[in-house]
């Protein structure tokens, strides 16, 4: 019997979400059925809360044993191969496609489907870890831990409403991974609400007034917006190597405003 994405089980899709967003062998605990890979976006956030656990662990723990700058660096190295630089691979895509070559739509597709890396996308890279970097170092190791832990799941909420917003912009068997993901239904909406604003929230009452909440909430929000209004513009649709870039260029406006008061 056919399982369609709406009768699939929530934890189906749980688990396809943490088989698909890290590199963790949990497809050795449990195999999903493949529609259920559909509907990862929902968990989307919940999957943050894992690799945000890790790189704030590391982040932490190894400022105890190193210098700040090898915790830092150690930090974003866990995440890459906790993830397999999936949304760093979807942000080189994305300026490589946009901003090289993609002169139409149908370029820009092509561009951000090949594998080699392009000069607009080695830049991005540059520029997006140098800013990560110094965005986190400009903390201290406790301060950059718990903002690890509430923006990755914030910034992954807010990126994962792009899918409401627009169509998907190739076909499942066009697509890099094999899988278009579908518009979740509300009480998935409400699910994924939970899953990024409980941990935002628990950081700004942490943090007690030292970080002005509308605009740690409102700005991130605006960088994905004008993004959206890009993409649409220039692509009409969206897709994977979008999600990760716009994942990436939210959860870097967080950082970079929570740095903000840290800056002498």
């Amino acid at each position: 019997m056919e399982i369609s994405l709406n009768t699939s089980k929530w934890y189906d899709r749980l688990w396809a979400a943490l088989i698909f967003f890290t590199r963790l062998p949990f497809w050795r605990i449990y195999q999903p059925p493949k529609v259920a890979y559909q509907g990862v976006v929902e968990f989307w956030p919940l999957a943050g809360w894992l690799t945000a656990g890790v790189m704030a662990g590391v982040l932490y723990g190894a400022s105890m044993v190193f210098s700040y700058e090898i915790a830092v660096v150690l930090a974003i190295v866990s995440r890459l191969l906790l993830t397999g630089a999936l949304h760093e691979d979807g942000l080189a895509d994305f300026f490589d496609g946009f901003g090289g070559g993609g002169r139409d739509r149908q370029r820009i597709l092509a561009i951000m489907k090949d594998s080699h890396i392009g000069t607009y996308g080695v830049l991005a890279l540059i520029v997006y870890f140098a800013l990560l970097f110094f965005a986190l170092h400009s903390l201290a190791p406790a301060d950059a831990a718990l903002a690890i832990l509430a923006v990755d799941p914030y910034a992954k909420m807010v990126s994962a409403q792009v899918i409401q917003m627009m169509p998907y912009a190739r076909t499942e068997e066009t697509a890099k991974n094999k899988t278009v993901y579908r518009k979740f239904s509300a009480a998935a909406g409400i699910g994924l609400a939970v899953q990024g604003l409980l941990p935002i929230g628990l950081y700004l009452w942490w943090m007690q007034g030292r970080i002005e909440w509308g605009t740690l909430i409102f700005l991130p929000c605006l960088t994905m917006y004008f993004l959206y209004l890009f993409i649409w513009r220039r692509l009409r649709g969206y897709t994977g190597d979008c999600c990760g870039a716009l994942f990436l260029l939210t959860e870097l406006t967080a950082y970079l405003i929570i740095a903000i008061p840290a800056v002498p």
